[in-house]
């Protein structure tokens, strides 16, 4: 049998592995940022190969405001976050999953004067985190609060420093901490609040620059990790105590948004900007492991904005000007390299086989995971600016625009 037969079950059986962890963690749910896992991976099945204004749409709502929060679904709920009266209303909203209705519609904060933020972002870009019968909301400096099911606010807490660029980066639950980055032009740190109350329950600081990123909690060793990208410095903390472990050291950057990801006992950063590298980097030992445990690094088409994707030994990402690459996770040796073209914000998605690159313009390629070569299964195309990632539950993909959400499905 041909190279290419062995190579194609490969895929399909790395797929499978990765669907069903997924699978095992939230069964048809998307709870967070970049899905179940966190990662960009997801379990669903039967999804829509092709779309249009006139085929495949189930149901689509038109969103008020501005949000670029990729919608977060568990059971019949979705949420989102938007702005409204230019960033003085920051609102939270759920839908039916089912019918697109909206339920809630609350505002959580109002600023009068809430600053000022990047063309590429919004007052509302950092996603919904559904935890249990509680869910999180996170609005940078302009405040996180803590709801429950039906959108009534338990706690808000506000954090002090500097965003500029307006708020990114999405909270993450471990144990009983809602964890929070706070990398600002004037302090940057990251805290963690106890989940029921708000109360801070620890706060490292750390030296750097701006930074936007979400990060990651990995089991290394045995051992949890929290792993963090900031302005000049990754670094790896004690997720319970705030304590860090290691740090990893690349060339002066700022403004780092893609998320980590991490497998083969390898974490995948990118280094911000104004020239984005990608580190494969051990994320083992103590101190400063920049010397000791680089595994390779790619200088060339790394991402500013959206996130790696991995599966199994091959590694996904697509540059901000529409150049997909697929990478050997191990030596980030190149594979195959695609132009297409146009502009990037969201992260992949893997799910039903198929990787899933959105552009900031409602197109959307469909591709073959592949090391061979470059497969594209269907690009399509909706109206409107597309920056916040497609996000998959149900048997469909939920794809937001800066007017609308739609529910996509066969």
């Amino acid at each position: 049998m041909s190279s290419q037969f062995f190579s194609r079950c490969r895929i399909t059986f790395l797929a499978s592995l990765v669907s069903l962890a997924a699978a095992t963690a939230h069964a048809g749910d998307s709870p967070q940022f970049r899905g179940p896992d966190g990662e960009g991976h997801s379990s669903e099945k039967n999804l829509p190969l092709t779309w249009s204004e006139s085929e495949n749409i189930r149901w689509l709502r038109d969103i008020e405001g501005l949000g670029w929060s990729t919608p977060s679904i568990e059971g019949s709920q979705i949420w989102i976050t938007t702005a409204t009266d230019e960033g003085k209303s920051l609102r939270v909203i759920c839908l039916n999953k089912d019918t697109g209705d909206v339920v809630v519609d609350e505002e959580v904060f109002h600023h009068d004067d809430p600053g000022q933020i990047h063309s590429k972002n919004s007052f509302a870009s950092p996603s919904v985190l559904i935890d249990g019968d509680r869910l999180y909301v996170h609005f940078g400096k302009l405040g996180t609060a803590c709801l429950d099911r039906s959108g009534k606010v338990i706690w808000k807490n506000e954090q002090k420093y500097n965003h500029r660029h307006g708020p990114a980066g999405s909270p993450v639950v471990y144990e009983n901490l809602l964890i929070l980055v706070c990398d600002g032009t004037d302090v940057q740190y990251i805290t963690a609040l106890d989940k029921k109350t708000g109360d801070e329950v620890w706060k490292t600081t750390r030296d750097g620059a701006m930074a936007y990123s979400t990060p990651l909690l990995v089991d290394v060793e045995g051992k949890k990790q929290l792993i963090s990208t900031g302005g000049e410095w990754a670094m790896g903390y004690d997720p319970k105590t705030g304590k860090e472990i290691w740090r990893f050291r690349y060339p002066k950057g700022y403004s780092n948004v893609p998320r980590p990801v991490y497998g083969n006992g390898i974490v995948y950063l990118c280094s911000g900007y104004d020239k984005p590298w990608l580190y494969a980097v051990k994320p083992t030992g103590e101190g400063d492991i920049t010397e000791s445990n680089l595994v390779w690094k790619l200088e060339r088409g790394a991402p500013l904005n959206p996130s790696p994707l991995l599966l199994g030994e091959d590694l996904y990402i697509v540059s901000d000007n529409g150049i997909a690459q697929c990478l050997d996770a191990k030596t980030g040796e190149p594979h195959w390299q695609k132009r297409l073209g146009g502009n990037f914000s969201a992260s992949p998605l893997l799910a039903d086989g198929r990787l899933y690159l959105l552009d900031e313009a409602g197109k959307a390629y469909v591709i073959e995971p592949s090391h061979d070569e470059y497969k594209e299964l269907a690009v399509n195309i909706l109206p409107g600016r597309t920056l916040a990632s497609i996000a998959a539950a149900d048997g469909a993909l939920f794809l937001r625009t800066d007017k609308a959400l739609y529910r996509i499905q066969k």
